[in-house]
């Protein structure tokens, strides 16, 4: 799969989120390194556990579906990360080897990013056991198919959660960004269809 560009928006350094309602925070972000199968682009769901996202978290665990396994941000077996961070795969899921690899350098890559973003500050440390995070998770499919360099992985995957967590807590992009430079953006994959390369 061709390797998407990522957008450079502009990033603000903003002081901490602070410790009010959290409701429902959204972000994405793309981090990839050399190897095209190394991309990272997660799409996180942010909020409160009494809330929409709290509610979605529960309903997700307990609504397994074949292919789409939902489990927890884990640093390793028996420990679970804080926030809770919910997986969800964007990939139907068919292999050992895929699975072994979401379950393995993706899945702790995932944990280290959310703990990254709340030392950071990006997520407030007293608010840990009270938000909720739900993360859609990319593995290309051609992992199953290359050796796999895992700590790349393992980095893409920490960086890129850290970026999309930080991006929903503070609203970026923000809307004034994002109207200025509407016209200066194309998106990837529709550029390569209209060049008829896909």
């Amino acid at each position: 799969m061709p390797k998407k560009k990522a957008t450079k928006e502009k990033v603000t350094k903003k002081p901490p989120v602070g410790s009010g309602r959290i409701v429902l925070r959204t972000g994405e972000a793309l981090v990839e390194a050399e190897p095209a199968y190394s991309a990272a682009e997660p799409e996180v769901v942010i909020g409160e556990l009494d809330g929409p996202v709290g509610f979605a978290i529960a309903n997700l665990i307990g609504d397994q579906s074949r292919g789409h396994s939902k489990v927890f941000a884990i640093l390793n077996c028996d420990v679970q990360v804080r926030p809770v961070t919910l997986m969800v795969s964007k990939v139907s899921v068919t292999s050992t080897k895929y699975t072994n690899i979401l379950m393995g350098s993706v899945q702790a890559g995932i944990a280290n990013g959310v703990l990254d973003a709340v030392r950071a500050g990006d997520i407030p440390k007293e608010k840990a056991n009270d938000l909720g995070i739900i993360i859609s998770v990319w593995l290309d499919p051609s992992v199953t198919e290359v050796e796999v360099d895992h700590n790349i992985l393992f980095e893409t995957n920490r960086a890129a959660t850290a970026k999309a967590i930080h991006k929903a807590m503070h609203n970026e992009p923000g809307i004034d960004w994002l109207l200025d430079n509407q016209k200066n953006i194309t998106h990837y994959f529709h550029q390569l269809g209209v060049e008829k390369k896909l």
